[in-house]
């Protein structure tokens, strides 16, 4: 019995992993055409998960609501941060801080 759990709970945490794999991956890909589409550089190629929690679908399901922090650019000399928020694998909301629109 005790081995079962051990194995459910290895195949729990090996599921977590993949899936914030995949949801950083999506993370990281939205940030790139968010601050393509707004014409400023999305700096370090990465996004940092800040913040993790339960919430629901529009369908009612439970699934993992993932907030992750971004930095960006308008001139290269400055950096800027931005959010956006997963729920499940789908982008719940992007905001940017404010910037200075460069003609």
């Amino acid at each position: 019995m005790d081995m079962m759990i051990v194995l459910l709970l290895l195949a729990l945490l090996i599921w977590f992993w993949f899936d914030s794999l995949r949801a950083l991956e999506v993370a990281r890909n939205t940030g790139k055409h968010v601050c393509l589409d707004a014409d400023v550089q999305f700096l370090d190629d990465t996004v940092a998960n800040i913040e993790m929690g339960l919430a629901r679908d529009k369908s009612g399901r439970r699934v993992l609501r993932r907030t992750y922090r971004f930095e960006f650019s308008e001139t290269g000399d400055t950096r800027l941060e931005g959010h956006l928020i997963l729920l499940g694998d789908k982008v719940e909301s992007v905001t940017m801080d404010p910037y200075q629109i460069l003609s």
